[in-house]
């Protein structure tokens, strides 16, 4: 009962970190899709698809590498960029619970809620996310034209996951070498990520204009406590099928061996 029970654990604790995400989509399979490229310089890493409609162009894979799929202006990738929309009007929306114009985001430590720019929106330094122990914590940062991050700028999480962040720039966002940044970016034109920056638990997704990589890691991979889990459940199924193939050769044999 024991070995079952961690299996169930395995299986319930994998389908909630591969729920389709309801805000986005089908975007919300793509890592990076952009409107009219997606270009990328270096060994750039993306964990799920990669998309453009209603431009063609995706290079620079190889020497990057995307665990997903490819997609150049087909039904998959017009259908995200109409989704994307979507979430990038909703987004845009919501309804303000900070007005932070004039303000850096380095150094702040802000709780969950959605936060206004009227121009530009700038990080240097460290963004600290306090999710305040919520498991339904939601950061939506509406910024009025552009989004950007100083090198080796970042975005922590403390008392909880890293879910649930959205950033919708009015123009496009630029993201400065070695930033480790984290949520989804909503872009009305182009992103890009100079050399070194990464997006953990997030995405970049542009509506009308370009992608550029270079270096980079997007997307999110499953935590080691998760593949540990998945080894321990697997195994455990691997034994009890073991008992059960070999019970009832034991019985044939006269074993007096009781299997509990």
């Amino acid at each position: 009962m024991k070995i079952r029970s961690i299996c169930f654990v395995v299986v319930s604790f994998w389908s909630l970190n591969a729920h389709a995400d309801p805000v986005l989509g089908t975007a919300g399979s793509f890592a990076v899709l952009a409107g009219s490229t997606v270009t990328n310089t270096g060994p750039t890493t993306i964990q799920g698809n990669v998309g453009v409609s209603s431009g063609t162009a995706i290079t620079g894979f190889p020497p990057g590498t995307v665990s997903g799929t490819m997609h150049s202006n087909d039904a998959t990738a017009s259908q995200a960029q109409i989704d994307l929309t979507t979430a990038y009007n909703v987004a845009a929306g919501e309804a303000v619970t900070d007005n932070l114009t004039g303000q850096g985001l380095g150094g702040l430590t802000l709780t969950p809620g959605v936060y206004y720019f009227a121009s530009s929106a700038q990080l240097t330094g460290t963004l600290t996310l306090d999710n305040t122990l919520n498991a339904n914590a939601l950061y939506v940062f509406q910024i009025g034209s552009t989004l950007t991050t100083a090198s080796n700028s970042s975005v922590d999480f403390i008392n909880g996951g890293d879910d649930n962040v959205f950033w919708q720039v009015g123009s496009s966002a630029t993201l400065g070498t070695d930033t480790a940044f984290e949520g989804n970016i909503l872009a009305l034109t182009s992103i890009t990520l100079t050399t070194g920056a990464s997006i953990d638990d997030g995405r970049a997704l542009a509506r009308t204009g370009a992608v550029t990589l270079d270096t980079n890691n997007i997307g999110t991979v499953p935590e080691p406590s998760t593949w540990a889990m998945m080894i321990l459940g697997f195994a455990g199924l691997g034994f009890m099928a073991y008992r059960r193939k070999s019970k009832p050769a034991l019985l044939a044999a006269g074993s007096s061996i009781r299997l509990v």
